[in-house]
């Protein structure tokens, strides 16, 4: 055991307690967990090489139709920091759940720093003064979740300091970019939990790097949608007007709310201009814009084939202007755990970067909730 896991209050059962959801539908429960995390890895690394472009230089590198597929990326499919801190995350709650499972209660907000803490050692060489040492677990072990891929600096700053970052005590106030929501997808995939308390999990994470409050919102939005989807056999639209009605009543969550109405809006009218996006959904760089853009692009992207649905979805998410790399992971984890791994091109697969890591990660967190 990670000698930094200590005792706490947690919402965690152990593997014994049987779901209140349950999975329905045909699509099996482990399906959906590697459908969300391979669909936001495929997402990641298809938006990762156009992340910081316009979409006039995307459309200058690749053509009128933009970037489509990872077979037209001439160095290959990398991944970004964004994958890196979503399996870390995963990691965090791995290990809460194995004290879970082990009957002893938890502070998973806790594992969740110390978690991201072995991250930026990783890519760093050591931690922060005055911060814990954790001990390394299994994902500490990958080469590839330590090369440095464009890490956020949001992130590396509240980390660097060695404190741990919270609501009441906000590190970074004005930070409010989109990673803090596309690491947030694994909160959503904890069976045998309320929704309040996914909500809480995503908040706190999001937290501890990003101190505005729209990062909370949108980080407790995007798990809000995984949880049905993956749980509760919701469609992305029911999804994500489910999430919007429990929003509706908090007046800090206006500003999200507004863009998710929209984005609602115009994915059931299907594909839109561009110029027509931006006024409604704003630029796609800030949380509540990312995760809009990211909503618009499944909803917009409809095809009966999840296949082409997955593929003319992310086309539509990480040719925008934006933060391409957490929109693709955003709308690729959603469509994963809707349709399970059904939703993944082999040929992306085939072509993709740690493929290995994260079928690794998704079966020990398979196993604590077997």
């Amino acid at each position: 055991m990670n000698d930094a896991q200590h005792p706490g209050e947690s919402g965690f059962p152990s593997t014994g307690t049987p779901s209140s959801s349950g999975v329905a539908g045909p699509i099996d429960f482990p399906s959906r967990v590697r459908g969300c995390l391979l669909g936001g890895a495929l997402g990641d690394q298809l938006g990762y090489p156009v992340t910081a472009s316009s979409l006039e230089g995307i459309r200058i590198r690749f053509g009128a139709e933009g970037l489509r597929s990872l077979d037209q990326l001439p160095g290959g499919a990398r991944i970004s920091g964004t994958t890196q801190l979503a399996l870390y995350t995963l990691d965090a709650l791995i290990e809460a759940l194995e004290w879970a499972n082990s009957g002893t209660a938890a502070d998973e907000t806790a594992c969740l720093w110390l978690s991201y803490l072995r991250w930026y050692a990783g890519l760093e060489g050591g931690f922060p003064e005055t911060a814990p040492h954790p001990l390394p677990r299994w994902i500490d072990e990958q080469q590839l979740l330590h090369e440095r891929r464009s890490p956020s600096a949001a992130c590396l700053a509240a980390l660097a300091t060695g404190e741990m970052g919270s609501r009441a005590r906000p590190l970074n106030t004005a930070a409010e970019g989109a990673e803090s929501v596309a690491r947030s997808a694994a909160f959503g995939l904890l069976p045998h939990v309320a929704a309040e308390f996914t909500a809480r999990l995503a908040v706190h994470g999001a937290a501890l790097t990003h101190g505005h409050p729209v990062a909370h919102h949108g980080a407790a939005a995007f798990s809000g949608m995984i949880r049905l989807l993956a749980h509760g056999d919701a469609s992305p639209a029911r999804a994500a007007a489910a999430v919007l009605a429990d929003m509706e009543s908090d007046p800090e969550a206006s500003r999200l709310a507004g863009r998710l109405r929209a984005a609602l809006r115009l994915g059931e009218s299907g594909q839109v201009p561009l110029e027509e996006l931006r006024d409604a959904l704003g630029a796609g760089l800030a949380a509540d814009e990312a995760l809009a853009v990211a909503l618009y692009a499944v909803l917009a992207g409809s095809d009966p084939d999840p296949q082409e649905h997955f593929r003319s979805t992310l086309a539509l998410a990480i040719n925008v202007d934006g933060d391409s790399s957490a929109i693709g992971s955003m709308a690729g984890s959603l469509l994963g755990a809707f349709y399970g791994e059904a939703a993944l091109p082999p040929a992306w697969l085939a072509s993709a970067e740690g493929t290995e890591e994260v079928t690794g990660m998704a079966a020990l967190f398979l196993a604590q909730t077997a």
